[in-house]
């Protein structure tokens, strides 16, 4: 390994052979962004150690042979020739390292090789300005092997375990065996042993896992546990969220696994936003993606019939929906992002003209699917609502109370896609402490509204020109519907009907993510 023979000082440089033929001599030079490979009579492969995952130096059991072993891994963005976007794609190079006599020595010469490898990709990841969790820290990788098509756990032997290993990341398997398993799981056990705690499924695996940990006596320190997502359901939105906050193109099933496998070798740890959700009963959740009435939600929990279509599901629950589009009677009141956080210190920007705006009934889901919440009446986290009145008492004067009572949906979202194809809010980032309110008013075409699906495909509907949606940026909500019949969801999940609202704690949570 010679310093220096690219004109860089920093650069190191070495002459192998291919593994898979010796007679193929390779010139490797290794820069402190790049691994520049030359084979003879071939074009020079540049690949950036920003998409290296990890690398390693190992002999063969045969003792006759001399030689170590060299092994780089990449997953960089390439075009395929199915579809015009980019996506991860495996690239792996392998070199045959034996210019030494003594097995020994060319196997520390292999091990310098993967260690640099490893230290420079590393220093890419400083640069992003994130924080670097060690790589070698130990997850719990909770699988739930019946989400989505029920898929989940040969994606994992598929792509996921042979990543993490690429990487150096020690993790557990644990597969979910029931609903709230994972919930119970991670309230109970010994949270030092892990360095993080990743969920390979829907989104509903997540919210389990969020709200067991926020059930913990030690719920301050617990929360700060990095989570990890790989998709391995239908919905997929968070994973979906956390592919577009990298910066990539749109991609969707297994294109979208490898992306956040890789983003998971990668381990840059991120703040992420959390809101707390109180219900009619004097429950109280926590959400890290939605919350959704009317039309969404109904789509949401009517589809489930539809699950072995995958993420196809949404498409054809929304067709079955525009079929027959419902009204839905309810009142609407939030805190504008704008506002001061102290709600004596505020100004009043539309002030309600009565007081009878809180429901003194609560009403039972039009649905009993098996994705139903019970929910906790008492959560044992001392986390303050500081912007919240009681839901029994009218929203403070501050607070804009929506005119309209008539709705096709309202929408509350904290991540950019509501599933892997929608990018609901396009502006959302993991920690800006905002909940981006959507609500369509009563009296939009069903034409109208299939066209404002279609432009969330790409997040155009924000700027489009259709006068029955409201977009509003919010650090607190309260709806309250009156109609006697309707789904309300969180995360995805059903939940009583009835009164509920809602603040964001801004970076609560960590996330691993790009």
């Amino acid at each position: 390994m010679d310093p220096g023979r690219e004109g860089d000082i920093n650069t190191l440089y070495g002459e192998f052979t291919a593994t898979g033929n010796r007679k193929v001599r390779c010139a490797v030079s290794l820069t402190d962004t790049e691994l520049i490979v030359q084979r003879l009579g071939r074009q020079r492969v540049l690949l950036s150690l920003g998409d290296c995952v990890g690398s390693r130096a190992y002999r063969e059991d045969d003792a006759s042979d001399r030689a170590a072993y060299l092994e780089i891994y990449f997953y960089p963005l390439k075009r395929r020739w199915t579809s015009s976007g980019l996506s991860r794609q495996r690239v792996e190079q392998c070199f045959r390292v034996s210019a030494l006599q003594d097995p020994r020595s060319n196997l520390e010469e292999a091990q310098k090789w993967a260690r640099s490898v490893r230290e420079r990709s590393g220093r890419q990841q400083h640069l992003t300005g994130g924080v670097l969790e060690s790589q070698r820290c130990h997850m719990m990788l909770l699988v739930n092997p019946q989400s989505g098509k029920g898929q989940a756990l040969t994606m994992y032997k598929n792509h996921i375990k042979r990543m993490l290993n690429e990487a150096g990341v020690s993790h557990t398997l644990v597969i979910t065996e029931r609903q709230n398993h994972a919930r119970q799981l991670v309230r109970e056990t010994d949270l030092t042993q892990w360095g993080a705690l990743v969920i390979m499924s829907g989104d509903g695996l997540l919210f389990e896992v969020i709200n067991g940990l926020l059930e913990r006596s030690d719920w301050e320190e617990a929360i700060r546990t990095p989570l990890g997502i790989l998709p391995g359901g239908s919905g997929n939105a968070l994973a979906a969220s956390i592919h577009h906050y990298s910066g990539a193109s749109l991609v969707s099933t297994e294109d979208l696994l490898l992306s956040c496998g890789f983003l998971l070798c990668k381990g840059v740890v991120s703040h992420m936003d959390l809101v707390s959700v109180h219900l009619f009963s004097g429950a109280r959740l926590f959400s890290f993606l939605s919350l959704a009435w009317g039309f969404v939600a109904d789509v949401d929990i009517e589809s489930e019939k539809y699950r072995h279509m995958g993420a196809a599901r949404f498409m054809v629950g929304t067709l079955v929906r525009l079929a027959s589009l419902r009204v839905y009677k309810g009142k609407l009141a939030y805190l504008p992002a704008t506002a001061a956080v102290c709600r004596q210190q505020a100004t009043g920007v539309l002030h309600h003209s009565d007081a009878d705006f809180s429901t003194r009934n609560s009403f039972h889901n039009s649905c009993h699917s098996n994705n139903s919440l019970q929910a906790k009446k008492s959560v044992s986290t001392g986390l303050c609502d500081s912007l919240l009145p009681p839901l029994d008492e009218p929203p403070p004067a501050h607070w804009v109370v929506v005119p309209q009572e008539d709705f096709v949906l309202v929408l509350a979202m904290y991540q950019s896609h509501l599933a892997e194809d929608l990018l609901a809010a396009p502006d959302a980032t993991l920690g800006d402490g905002v909940i981006h309110l959507f609500y369509v008013k009563a009296g939009i075409s069903r034409a109208a509204l299939l066209k404002l699906f279609l432009a969330m495909e790409k997040g155009a509907h924000v700027a489009s020109s259709c006068a029955h949606l409201v977009h509003a940026k919010v650090r607190a909500l309260r709806l309250e519907p009156s109609s006697p019949q309707g789904i309300i969801t969180v995360d995805g999940e059903v939940v009583e009907y009835g009164a509920v609202q809602a603040e964001v704690h801004r970076g609560l949570a960590r996330i691993i993510c790009g």
